[in-house]
C-alpha cells in the first residue's frame, strides 16, 4: 500500500490541517463521509414545504343542514338557495350563512332570510375529496391564518434545533449530533402523520423543526472539517443538490399522493432507514483533536487513510500527541474577538436575508395563479443549477462578492414582482423563479462562507447562532404574508428589502477562498496560502540525548 504523499518533515512541527492535507483534498472516504450526510437532505422539501400542499383550497360553504329538521325532502339546491347569502359574482359566500330561524317551510321560502352570520356548524366540502389539513381541521375562513400559523410555530422549531443541536454538536460531537437528529426527524414525522388533533401536528411538526436544523447545521460542519480548502464548496453544494431533488420528487409526489397523512409517512419514514449510520457514520477527526481525544483521531484518521489507499506513517500519526486540546469555546467568543464579533453579525443578518427572501417565495408557490405542482416542479429544478453553479462562482469570484450579488439579485427579484399587477401571472412566475434560483445560491454560498470563517472550537456555535437568524426570518416570512390582505404588493417588498442592504454589508467581509480552517479564535483572522517557503526550527535529540536543532524548509501551500 503507497504512502501518503507529504513528507513526514514537512508535517513535524504541523498543525492538525497540514495532516489532514496527507489524506488528500476530496479522496473517496471525504466522498462517502459527504453522502452520508447529504442522503438525509433529499427528505427535508417534504417538512419544510411539503405543507403547501396539505392545504389547497377546495369549494366549501357552511354546514347549514338546520333547515333539513322542517325541510327533509329539500334538493341540496334548495337548501343552499335558502340558507347561504351569494356574493357580488353571483356564487355562494363561504365562509358566511343566514341566520338558523324557528319559521316553518312555507314560511322561509314566502319571506326569505336576512340577516347573516358567520359558520356556526362548520363547513361542507365536495364529496369524494381526499383528506387534507385544510378539509379534516377546517382550515378556512376565520380558521385559514392557522395554516400560516403552524407554518411559523415549525420555524420555531429550526430556530429551537439551531440553539439546542448546534450547541450540542460543539459539545458532544458531531455525529451523535447528527444521528439524533435523524432519529427526532423520522419518530416526530411519523407522529404528525397519525395526529388526532390540529395543536398536536402542529407540536410534533415544531419538533421536526428541530431535527431539520439539526442535519442542516451538523452535514454542514462534519462535511467542511473532513475535506480540504479547495475542495469545500463542492462537497457543501453538492450535499445541497440532493436538496433540489428532493424538491422535485416533493412536485411528483404530492401530485401523486393527495392524503395527506400519507403524504407525511412518505416524507418521514425513509429517514428511518438511515439509522445504520450509528454504524458506519465517522466523527469529525478535527473536532476529537481540539477536544484531546487523541487516539481516537488516530484510529480514524488510520481507517480514512485504509479507505483512500494509503498509508499515514506512524511517526507521524505520533505527533498528534503534541497537539494540546484546544480551549472549549462558547457564544461569548464570538463577540469578545473583534474580527468574529464583525463576522458573527453581519453573516448573521446574512443569513436572516438569505432565510426571508428564499422563504417568502417557496411558501408563496401556490399563489402565482399557475398550477402549483408545476410551479413547485420549476422550483425544485432550478435549485440544481442554482447549486452547482455556486461551485463555480466561489472559485472564479470569491466568496464576498459572489455572497454579496446573489443576495442582492434576489432582493430584486422580489422587489419587481411588488410592482407588476397581480393577473400578469407569467410574468410574476418567472421572475420568482429567477429570484428563486440566486435566492437559493445565496443561501448555499452562506454555508460555505460561514464555515470557512469560524474557527473549529466555535464553528457549529456560529453556524447555530446564523442558523437561529434564518429561523427568525422563517417564523416571520408565514406571516408576513398575512400583510397581503391590505395589499397584495406588501409582502414581496417586504421580503426583499432586506437582501439588498445586507446584500451591501456583505463587501465589508474578508474573502476566504484558499484559506485554511482555524481551529481557535486565536486563529480567528483567515490565514491565506502562500507558496514562500517557511523556514522552521525542529527540535529533537540524538540517539545520546544530545539536544539538536535543524531547520526545515516547508511550504505553507500544504496547509488546509
Amino acid at each position: 500500500m503507497p504512502q501518503c504523499s507529504l513528507p513526514i518533515e514537512a508535517v513535524t512541527m504541523a498543525e492538525f490541517g497540514e495532516l489532514m492535507n496527507v489524506l488528500g483534498e476530496f479522496g473517496p472516504y471525504q466522498k462517502l463521509v459527504v453522502l452520508f450526510t447529504s442522503l438525509p437532505q433529499f427528505l427535508l422539501p417534504f417538512q419544510m414545504i411539503g405543507q403547501e400542499f396539505m392545504v389547497l383550497d377546495v369549494p366549501h360553504h357552511c354546514d347549514t343542514s338546520w333547515i333539513r329538521a322542517v325541510g327533509p325532502n329539500l334538493t341540496e339546491e334548495e337548501q343552499l338557495n335558502l340558507t347561504l347569502p351569494r356574493d357580488a359574482a353571483g356564487a355562494y359566500e363561504q365562509c358566511s350563512m343566514y341566520s338558523p330561524v324557528d319559521w316553518d317551510l312555507d314560511s322561509i321560502r314566502t319571506y326569505g332570510l336576512n340577516a347573516t352570520e358567520k359558520c356556526r356548524s362548520g363547513w361542507v366540502y365536495p364529496p369524494g375529496q381526499p383528506p387534507s389539513l385544510l378539509t379534516e381541521f377546517d382550515l378556512v375562513c376565520d380558521r385559514k391564518d392557522l395554516n400560516d400559523i403552524s407554518q411559523s410555530i415549525y420555524m420555531a422549531g429550526l430556530l429551537l434545533g439551531s440553539i439546542i443541536l448546534g450547541t450540542l454538536s460543539d459539545r458532544i460531537g458531531r455525529r451523535p449530533a447528527f444521528l439524533i437528529s435523524i432519529c427526532l426527524y423520522g419518530l416526530f414525522g411519523l407522529g404528525a402523520a397519525f395526529a388526532p388533533h390540529l395543536y398536536v401536528y402542529i407540536a410534533f411538526r415544531c419538533v421536526v423543526g428541530a431535527a431539520v436544523s439539526g442535519i442542516l447545521i451538523t452535514a454542514l460542519t462534519l462535511g467542511t472539517e473532513w475535506v480540504g480548502a479547495s475542495s469545500r464548496p463542492k462537497a457543501v453544494l453538492l450535499s445541497h443538490c440532493l436538496s433540489a431533488l428532493g424538491q422535485m420528487a416533493l412536485a411528483g409526489v404530492s401530485y401523486g399522493i393527495r392524503n395527506w397523512r400519507l403524504l407525511e409517512i412518505a416524507g418521514s419514514a425513509p429517514m428511518l432507514a438511515l439509522l445504520f449510520y450509528i454504524w458506519v457514520l465517522p466523527e469529525s477527526a478535527r473536532w476529537l483533536v481540539t477536544k484531546g481525544r487523541i487516539e481516537e483521531a488516530k484510529k480514524v484518521l488510520q481507517k480514512a487513510a485504509s479507505f483512500n489507499k494509503c498509508t499515514i506513517p506512524p511517526e507521524l500519526l505520533e505527533q498528534l500527541k503534541g497537539l494540546k486540546q484546544t480551549k472549549s469555546g462558547s457564544i461569548l467568543d464570538l463577540f469578545q474577538n473583534k474580527h468574529l464579533r464583525k463576522v458573527t453579525l453581519i453573516m448573521s443578518l446574512t443569513w436572516f436575508a438569505d432565510s426571508l427572501v428564499y422563504y417568502g417565495l417557496s411558501l408563496s408557490v401556490s399563489s402565482f395563479g399557475l398550477d402549483v405542482y408545476l410551479t413547485q416542479l420549476a422550483f425544485g429544478a432550478v435549485e440544481l443549477p442554482a447549486r452547482l453553479s455556486c461551485i463555480f462562482l466561489l472559485e472564479w469570484f470569491g466568496r464576498k462578492k459572489t455572497q454579496a450579488v446573489l443576495l442582492l439579485l434576489s432582493g430584486l427579484m422580489c422587489l419587481i414582482i411588488a410592482g407588476i399587477p397581480q393577473d400578469q401571472t407569467v410574468a410574476i412566475t418567472v421572475l420568482a423563479i429567477i429570484g428563486k434560483f440566486t435566492a437559493t445560491a445565496s443561501f448555499s454560498s452562506s454555508y460555505v462562507y460561514i464555515a470557512e470563517l469560524l474557527p473549529t472550537i466555535i464553528r457549529q456555535t456560529g453556524a447555530g447562532l446564523c442558523s437561529m437568524s434564518a429561523r427568525i426570518a422563517g417564523i416571520m416570512a408565514p406571516l408576513i404574508r398575512l400583510l397581503g390582505e391590505f395589499h397584495q404588493a406588501i409582502p414581496m417588498a417586504v421580503f426583499g428589502s432586506p437582501p439588498v442592504v445586507v446584500g451591501l454589508l456583505c463587501f465589508l467581509l474578508p474573502e476566504t477562498r484558499g484559506n485554511q480552517l482555524a481551529d481557535s479564535t486565536g486563529e480567528a483572522t483567515p490565514k491565506p496560502r502562500s507558496n514562500k517557503l517557511e523556514v522552521l526550527p525542529k527540535k529533537g535529540t540524538t540517539e545520546d540525548g544530545v539536544d539538536l536543532e535543524k531547520d526545515v524548509y516547508q511550504s505553507s501551500e500544504n496547509k488546509l
